[in-house]
């Protein structure tokens, strides 16, 4: 072992709590101010839990308050999606029995504790017994019991924590930044397509029997666009040196696996276009966003591509549909949406030239959108090959200028974050 290195296990880091969810039969127990996370509300590789979908009430905190979690603990899930999931609170929240966090003692930097954590993700996912049910579970003796390797001095700590935080903030800004302009293109579509406040509306009839303006129509998706869905493929089509299409099973993986120039890898009916609209299909249903490159789709997703070009003037329709209509509604978060659901969604035809200059508009934004994840991506790769070396001591951090380390990702930021 690496001198001024030790081994420890996940129980000495600090303290450990398994969260709880109120009972559901008891709606009291729920819609207050207290935020309750879930595995659901967390994204696969991002650090912080931005939108969650339910709250404690005051009822709920008085008998769960000992479990109540503070800013910069680490929860990582190991229930379910173990090995895969994790968070790190920038807030004080509550998390469900299928979450273990570690609030840092006095010894450990709490930063530290999630990069800590994130690499010996593996640890954990191998630490599962087995169950009579099939389901992954590791239970918080065996999670604490988990050995990993730290740096006795909490300043190294600190300063491994703060080289890979340079990176995931960069990453959060953009993220952020991506945020806002979806919302930008969505307000200027719902003032368009639902208020019909559009260029020229004031000479524009609304038709009695459609509720639409003359010249615009409802349409099954499948009428104007064309629709591929994704399938699971067999293990023997993985491989990990032979690098052909990147495979997707979510809406934001990134080409973390790469299957083989196989039959099945380059049939057309599992491709995704490069600026297709990809859409899960199942938990959490209806997730959106624009692919990025060509790849193969898993049989969480759906493609579309609207068959006259206009993927950006379909993308924020896509979007308001899914939040308004039964797909998102409810406990949808839970289910699935078949072939036929997604043939079934109808969509507003506006005239072309409407179409059109919203599809101009929302493109350039999109474009926007697309080089900050782009970006993003980039970031990742290099957080991500930092990330070993640092937490293993290979690299000495006492020997790093973190100055320098952090003008390499401000160049980043400025070289990638030019809308060309």
């Amino acid at each position: 072992m690496k001198k001024g290195w030790k081994q420890v296990k996940i129980g000495d880091l600090g303290k450990v709590i398994t969260g709880n969810t109120p009972p559901k039969k008891d709606p009291s127990n729920y819609g207050s101010e207290y935020p309750f996370i879930k595995p659901t509300d967390m994204d696969l590789g991002r650090r912080y839990v931005t939108n969650w979908e339910e709250n404690y009430s005051e009822k709920a905190f008085k008998k769960y308050k000992n479990s109540y979690i503070p800013p910069k603990a680490t929860g990582v899930v190991t229930i379910g999606t173990v090995g895969e999931k994790m968070f790190q609170a920038d807030r004080y929240c509550f998390t469900n029995q299928s979450v273990n966090v570690v609030i840092a003692n006095d010894k450990y930097d709490d930063d530290f504790i999630y990069y800590l954590l994130k690499i010996n993700l593996p640890k954990v996912e191998n630490a599962n017994p087995g169950t009579a049910s099939g389901r992954h579970h590791v239970s918080k003796s065996n999670f604490c019991a988990i050995k990993i390797t730290v740096p006795e001095s909490k300043e190294t700590q600190r300063r491994i924590a703060s080289i890979l935080s340079a990176y995931d903030e960069l990453i959060e800004n953009n993220l952020k930044r991506i945020k806002l302009l979806e919302e930008q293109a969505q307000q200027t579509y719902e003032e368009w397509f639902v208020r019909f406040k559009f260029p020229g509306y004031e000479d524009v009839a609304i038709d009695g029997e459609s509720g639409l303006p003359v010249g615009w129509e409802r349409k099954n998706l499948v009428e104007c666009a064309n629709l591929v869905m994704g399938q699971r493929p067999k293990s023997e089509f993985y491989n990990y040196e032979e690098m052909g299409l990147p495979f997707h099973q979510g809406v934001k993986d990134y080409g973390f696996r790469f299957p083989t120039n196989s039959s099945w890898s380059t049939r057309g009916n599992r491709i995704a276009e490069e600026d297709s609209i990809l859409f899960s299909v199942r938990a959490p249903v209806g997730r959106i966003n624009i692919a990025i490159e060509k790849l193969i789709i898993g049989r969480g997703l759906a493609s579309i591509n609207h068959r006259k070009g206009w993927n950006s003037f379909l993308l924020y329709q896509l979007k308001s549909i899914f939040y308004q209509e039964d797909l998102m509604g409810g406990g949808a978060i839970y289910n699935s949406v078949t072939k036929k659901d997604v043939e079934r969604i109808q969509i507003v035809q506006a005239t072309e030239e409407i179409n059109s200059q919203f599809n101009n508009l929302s493109s350039k934004i999109d474009k926007q959108i697309k080089n900050l994840t782009l970006q993003n991506q980039l970031l990742k790769e290099a957080r991500d090959i930092l990330l070993p070396r640092l937490m293993s001591g290979m690299i000495d951090v006492n020997e790093l200028s973190v100055d320098i380390e952090l003008d390499m990702v401000a160049e980043e930021n400025r070289k990638y974050n030019k809308v060309k």
